[in-house]
């Protein structure tokens, strides 16, 4: 089955390669995209310069998928991911420690799949989860941040299968004047949120922070994360 996914940037893709990504991002090396118009013209113009939305249609039959918003996973899955991949300010021993047992307990290899489809880890997003890394903001209070300001979801190709599937559709110019402001209110309000919804709200009890995870060895599927994920 063939579906549409864009891909926001300053400049026209039509051949696009796995080997061109960066490894540094969100997942790795790969190729970014997402199924929403809006989301992918503010990210053509995220450095305030004009861009476009390149159309591709994936042609993803028998292609694997890693979909870590389909419940079967945790933010910890998530943040494991990036944890392995971009680079987080380490400023104490809890956090390099919790580092290297969120990566080890947590993280799943991503090798055996063509596309990933998970949270964009925005300027926002990103100070979430370093917050949590460092034992600054609990698990609920992490995934409900998760959920603010709709940052969106991304779709990656992480595979040379998956990049052979891939036919260009066009490209759609894109106004920084118009799309410029729309990502950093998106942003901004995400924040805002953070501050007057989640971070001045008292923990549960119940909660968990990343210390909790160290200090009795919490692994991926234990009910008390299952808990907090469902609610």
């Amino acid at each position: 089955m063939k579906k549409e996914i864009l891909h926001g940037s300053e400049y026209i893709i039509k051949k696009p390669e796995l080997k061109l990504g960066k490894t540094t991002n969100d997942y790795g090396q790969g190729f970014y995209c997402t199924l929403l118009p809006e989301m992918a013209k503010e990210w053509a113009c995220k450095d305030n310069h004009d861009g476009f939305m390149n159309r591709y249609l994936l042609d993803d039959d028998d292609l694997k998928y890693l979909n870590l918003l389909d419940g079967r996973h945790t933010v910890l899955n998530w943040i494991a991911l990036l944890l392995l991949h971009r680079t987080f300010t380490i400023q104490d021993e809890i956090a390099r420690d919790a580092r290297e047992y969120i990566i080890n307990n947590f993280a799943i290899d991503t090798l055996d799949y063509d596309v990933i489809i998970g949270y964009r880890a925005d300027d926002s997003y990103f100070s979430f989860a370093q917050s949590f890394v460092s034992n600054a903001l609990p698990m609920r209070s992490l995934s409900r941040a998760l959920q603010l300001g709709k940052l969106g979801e991304q779709t990656v190709l992480v595979s040379e299968k998956a990049f052979e599937r891939v036919t260009f559709v066009d490209a759609i110019p894109v106004s920084k004047e118009e799309y410029y402001p729309k990502f950093l209110s998106r942003d901004t309000e995400a924040r805002r949120s953070f501050r007057e919804d989640i971070k001045k709200k008292k923990p549960y009890k119940d909660d968990i922070f990343v210390m909790d995870i160290l200090r009795e060895e919490i692994k991926n599927d234990d009910p008390r994360i299952q808990r907090i994920i469902l609610e």
